[in-house]
């Protein structure tokens, strides 16, 4: 039981948790101020703005900065980490929801010559532009800033 409390006392770990539901709930009111209408989904869904992947391991490693020390392996690892997440989130992830709305558009062009193909339909929201990946970045130094004498 001891360990389940020192996790919640682990206060790098909350903040960064802090500002990736802050991100995933920017999500949800940009969506509704896009469109006009309340979308829960995007609260548990990848992809979109601000970048949730992002803000938290910005988060985590200017945490791990200010506790440990910004000159520490565990600063460094943290960053290296958090560079590699956010690479992903923009390169592998974005490259692979182009791929799937290609398959989406070519499987929907096929079943118009009414092909016996499955009509399951890919997620084409994986990714993120570089500016969601920088704005949760941004979002995730914010949260961290604001919590710093947390620490």
């Amino acid at each position: 039981m001891q360990e389940i409390a020192d996790i919640l006392d682990n206060r790098v770990l909350l903040v960064a948790l802090i500002a990736c539901f802050i991100a995933q709930a920017l999500k949800l009111l940009i969506e509704v101020v896009k469109n006009q209408k309340l979308n829960v989904r995007v609260l548990v869904t990848t992809g979109g703005m601000p970048s949730a992947h992002s803000a938290l391991v910005t988060a985590l490693a200017a945490g791990i900065g200010q506790t440990v020390g910004w000159a520490s392996p565990e600063f460094a690892l943290a960053t290296v980490f958090a560079i590699i997440v956010m690479y992903d989130a923009a390169g592998v992830r974005q490259a692979a929801g182009k791929q799937a709305r290609i398959l989406n558009q070519m499987i929907a062009e096929l079943f118009d010559e009414k092909h016996e193909f499955s009509q399951d339909r890919l997620k084409e929201l994986l990714g993120h532009t570089p500016v969601q990946v920088i704005a949760g970045s941004a979002l995730g130094i914010a949260i961290y800033w604001l919590a710093r004498y947390a620490y």
